[in-house]
């Protein structure tokens, strides 16, 4: 069973006075890069935070964010009083002096100026911690159920794709035994262009010719080929299957496919060998995003 790097998890909690929203996004990435917006007043839970999603979600671009929304009566800010008159002492004074005797809604202005609103530090609530860190976890739970279900998707695809690879290769047999005539053609047509004249032993000619139609002989790969697309169904099938591990089976497929290009000879079998790169390819476009 193969798993995305993409999946998206929220969770929302109604405390006595505020709601909190914690969202995980998930993006492909080659390591664990995690990207966590934190509330200063849980910031010392962060690490914790950090580890906690390492450890679930493994591998991927991850953003992480709890969001705090408060919602009751409480005043979670003072007025410095003292400071504030004097601010607007000075403004009074300063629009004397500048003869602006016609303005006098001088507030809003000194509530403006700096130290004058102070935002009171809220205590951190070991209880209320536990209770977010549940939702956390409520929402590592959506990211993974979001990631299987990509991953079914693209479990689907790479069926499809080696398939195709697999009935491609079967059909090179057809064109095997009437591309061996030709390759025997082709020689004695070019010896007697070279000279009707030209005389030869044709035991020999007959040992050259095997040795050159050994080394154009696909069998080997088409062998391996086969091998190689199985075990790529296998490991996909398998629980531990990893995006790295598939990586290296395709590496190996495109590998004998390579091979199977050089070796060709043939039109027919160079536009079978394209048609596999092609199919291929569309794998490992997709390989970036599997777990």
């Amino acid at each position: 069973m193969i798993k995305s790097m993409t999946g998206f998890g929220k969770a929302e909690l109604e405390l006595p006075s505020k709601k909190i929203t914690i969202e995980i996004k998930s993006l492909n990435s080659k390591q664990i890069d995690l990207n966590t917006r934190v509330p200063s007043i849980y910031r010392g839970k962060e690490l914790e935070v950090r580890a906690l999603l390492s450890n679930k979600l493994v591998r991927g671009k991850i953003d992480f964010s709890i969001f705090v929304e408060h919602t009751g009566d409480t005043i979670n800010y003072s007025i410095n009083k003292g400071l504030a008159t004097k601010y607007y002492e000075a403004i009074q004074d300063l629009a004397e002096e500048i003869n602006q005797q016609n303005f006098s809604n001088y507030l809003p202005i000194v509530l403006k100026m700096p130290d004058v609103l102070k935002t009171e530090k809220e205590d951190f609530n070991e209880e209320e911690w536990v209770i977010i860190e549940r939702s956390i976890v409520d929402a590592l739970i959506q990211v993974d159920e979001f990631r299987t279900q990509e991953g079914q998707g693209l479990e689907k695809e790479f069926n499809n794709h080696i398939q195709i690879i697999l009935d491609l290769l079967d059909s090179i047999e057809p064109h095997e035994k009437a591309r061996i005539e030709q390759v025997k053609e082709r020689i004695q047509r070019n010896l007697k262009e070279i000279s009707e004249d030209v005389k030869f032993d044709q035991n020999r000619f007959e040992q050259e010719l095997i040795y050159y139609i050994e080394k154009i002989d696909i069998t080997e790969e088409k062998v391996r080929l086969k091998k190689h697309c199985d075990y790529f169904l296998e490991t996909m099938n398998d629980e531990m299957a990893g995006g790295k591990k598939l990586n290296f089976i395709s590496q190996e497929i495109g590998r004998e496919i390579n091979t199977l290009g050089s070796k060709a000879n043939d039109v027919s079998l160079q536009k079978i060998v394209i048609q596999m790169k092609d199919e291929l390819e569309k794998i490992k476009e997709q390989l970036f995003n599997i777990l």
